[in-house]
């Protein structure tokens, strides 16, 4: 039997994998979720290898996984990811007044393509209602062809995309159908649907949270470069608030940008 050999990068950067938020995030936040007229709303989250190292502070849920990579001594433990995502939970939140995402977490113990599904009543929005994962390698290997990343910039310190909220039902409700639809075009590996829920998640955000886009302390005007983007590709959104990374939809190669590999259960 032919052992893999560990080489001295992929020690450095360890086992644990790395997860990409894509359309629908927020509605993890209860503050958000609770104005949803029509409930459960969704979002999407990937877990990648962790083959790279994600720039801090830009989405990729890197500072979750520091907290995780210490917890478990840098690999996951062979337990159930439901035990596993409110563990991690609990060890980053653990007197915060503003607790990040469970979605976060999440992402980075589920396998696959998953959408979670918020509701307010149910876990008092803090987790899912409902997740809904899909580990086919075929449309991981999809997956992982389409997207296109390209590094744009970090969050600034002092930054907070907090600063406005417009949190109305409506846009709301579009938030969450974003990751819905952004779920559904995945399974379907349809390129041209899942670019339009990125472009329809980004308008959510620029509409419920103008800081997330718009903010003095951003280097980089966010949106034009967006909408270059999204007039050239089926679709594009950025990896968190901010910016960090341009996440572009493309059956073809986009100048500048790197590729992820999706990582799927094993069976």
């Amino acid at each position: 039997m032919k052992i893999h050999a560990v080489s001295p990068v992929e020690k450095y950067l360890g086992a644990i994998p790395n997860r990409l938020q894509l359309a629908g995030g927020w509605i993890d936040q209860p503050f958000v979720s609770r104005h949803n007229p029509q409930p459960p709303g969704s979002m999407v989250v990937v877990q990648i290898e962790p083959d790279f190292r994600p720039m801090d502070r830009s989405g990729i849920a890197s500072g979750t996984r520091a907290i995780a990579m210490k917890l478990w001594n840098g690999k996951l433990p062979n337990r159930s990811p439901v035990e596993l995502a409110r563990e991690l939970y609990e060890a980053e939140n653990k007197g915060k007044a503003d607790p990040s995402g469970s979605q976060d977490m999440i992402g980075l113990v589920y396998p696959g393509v998953n959408r979670l599904d918020y509701d307010h009543k149910i876990h008092g929005g803090v987790f899912p209602s409902h997740i809904e994962s899909c580990n086919r390698p075929k449309v991981g290997r999809w997956l992982g062809k389409v997207l296109h990343l390209i590094p744009v910039e970090p969050r600034p310190d002092g930054y907070s995309p907090l600063g406005i909220k417009q949190l109305t039902p409506k846009w709301v409700a579009k938030l969450g159908q974003s990751g819905q639809d952004c779920y559904d075009a995945i399974v379907k590996m349809d390129a041209k649907a899942l670019g339009a829920s990125l472009n329809l998640n980004m308008q959510c955000w620029e509409t419920l949270l103008p800081h997330v886009v718009r903010h003095p302390r951003l280097r980089v005007d966010l949106m034009p470069l967006l909408k270059a983007y999204q007039r050239q590709y089926p679709g594009a959104m950025y990896s968190g608030c901010g910016g960090g990374y341009l996440i572009v939809v493309s059956n073809e190669p986009v100048p500048g940008a790197f590729k992820v590999n999706i990582r799927v259960a094993q069976k």
